[in-house]
């Protein structure tokens, strides 16, 4: 069985790479400002679900065998892509509405279940993340660890990922946040949409550089 201290060293290089500003967490603290903090907390549970997708790929091996199907790996990053940019539109959309429009669209009703399937999408568009489960699973797991060894890491993961969101939807839904958002939504917009964009842009990037070079 793992020690203690491995699980501990897995669990904080796992938190490093989840808490990190990226695609995931720019748009769960949008909708936390914009939505409040129950519907975060379904798209956060959402977002976890699709990390914890991607970590089972990882534990069971089919981490390595995706990074070396160049195929398979470039379609997945070209799907990703096309997502980040679609969701690079929306707020770009959201950004161009006059502010009284920008505080209605934040009213839309939008059942819970539509939330988290958008997290687990979100997640799950990101092929770049098995990288990150392999990371931090190798970092405290040996070549004489067994199956109860990976499981344990992968626990652990788990837990850091859904209290990551967790914290994520807590910090950015209180009402001094949000009353900020409400001022500067169409700012907080503009950049999202940039860097949705260039997420996008370079995920797709990144997809046939890999293939020009395999």
């Amino acid at each position: 069985m793992i020690d203690l201290f491995s699980l501990f060293s897995i669990g904080l290089a796992f938190f490093a790479i989840a808490v990190s500003p990226g695609p995931a967490n720019i748009s769960n603290a949008t909708i936390a400002m914009s939505q409040g903090r129950k519907t975060s907390l379904v798209y956060g549970a959402g977002l976890s679900t699709g990390l914890l997708f991607w970590g089972i790929v990882a534990a069971s091996g089919m981490g390595a065998v995706l990074q070396s199907s160049t195929y398979l790996l470039m379609l997945l990053k070209v799907c990703g892509g096309i997502y980040l940019i679609r969701l690079a539109y929306l707020s770009g959309k959201e950004a161009l509405k006059p502010q009284s429009n920008n505080v209605e669209a934040g009213e839309e009703v939008v059942s819970g279940k539509s939330w988290f399937i958008r997290g687990v999408i979100m997640n799950i568009s990101n092929p770049k993340t098995v990288i990150a489960w392999m990371a931090a699973l190798s970092l405290g797991l040996g070549v004489n660890d067994g199956a109860a060894s990976l499981v344990s890491g992968l626990v652990v993961c788990m837990f850091v990922g859904f209290a990551t969101n967790a914290m994520y939807s807590i910090c950015f839904s209180y009402s001094g946040v949000m009353s900020w958002y409400q001022r500067a939504n169409r700012w907080i917009n503009s950049v999202t949409s940039f860097l949705f964009c260039i997420a996008g842009i370079g995920l797709i990037y990144s997809a046939f550089k890999r293939s020009s070079v395999s």
